[in-house]
């Protein structure tokens, strides 16, 4: 399950995949418990039954609705979505702060101020030459050498070989977080905490979202073609067509 951005000023609808068959099984409009709502009813209570997991990002209205709905399903969280929330709300944070501390050294300042790329993107995806550049960055500066390690092991909850192991690394990264010193670590330690079985989920059921990012961006090309859609119904059956999924 995931999220589109129908039109500009935050109004969206969710779209509900089938993982296997990667077939568009309905849309609609809004991103609420209420909204998704009718999907379930579609579904009836046998399909709802056989629903074993649900992959998502941390939205909490679609999570107690599956919860309610589906009382047996195991809600998993898609790395994608947590390790691009800890990259704005830890990365971005430490990075601008280290920033504001050199006021005083323009140069020092003005290399950390055009870092965020180099952050954010993952190590093996960077051109050559730019892993020298990153190496001498956290070199320079504990604070972000040690948020930069930290999304490396936040990671490694997905890759765990089962629960017992990604429970065991969640407790240890959240011990670290809690003795880094850094308060916007620590914040988002203290809110991923709600969220941890989710992730520990991820090691039995190896669900993630990434087809439904790549459907997204054809959804946003078929809008685009058409110059928006006027009316969402028709809008939706063109999403459908376009995702039949797999043939048999």
């Amino acid at each position: 399950m995931d999220e589109f951005a129908l039109f500009k000023g935050h109004r969206y609808a969710t779209v509900v995949v089938d993982a296997e068959t990667q077939q568009v099984l309905w849309v609609g409009e809004g991103r609420s418990r209420v909204a998704v709502r009718p999907f379930f009813t579609w579904l009836g209570q046998e399909g709802c039954a056989a629903i074993e997991s649900v992959a998502m990002d941390m939205n909490t209205a679609l999570d107690l609705e599956v919860r309610e709905q589906c009382p047996q399903a195991e809600v998993v969280y898609d790395l994608f979505h947590v390790v691009a929330k800890f990259g704005r709300e830890v990365i971005d944070r430490v990075r601008v702060d280290q920033a504001n501390q050199l006021r005083d050294d323009k140069k020092a300042r003005k290399v950390i101020k055009r870092s965020r790329w180099l952050l954010l993107r993952n190590a093996e995806n960077l051109p050559d030459g730019h892993e020298v550049k990153l190496a001498e960055l956290l070199a320079a500066n504990q604070p972000l050498n040690t948020v930069y390690v930290m999304k490396t092991a936040l990671k490694e909850l997905w890759y765990a070989p089962d629960e017992e192991v990604a429970q065991r690394r969640w407790n240890e990264w959240y011990r670290q977080s809690q003795e880094s010193g850094i308060k916007a670590l620590q914040q988002f330690a203290d809110k991923l905490k709600s969220y941890v079985s989710g992730i520990i989920a991820s090691a039995t059921h190896r669900l993630n979202t990434s087809v439904l990012e790549g459907m997204n961006n054809k959804i946003k090309v078929i809008k685009r073609m058409a110059y928006g859609y006027r009316d969402n119904d028709y809008f939706f059956m063109k999403i459908k067509a376009a995702f039949p999924g797999k043939a048999r």
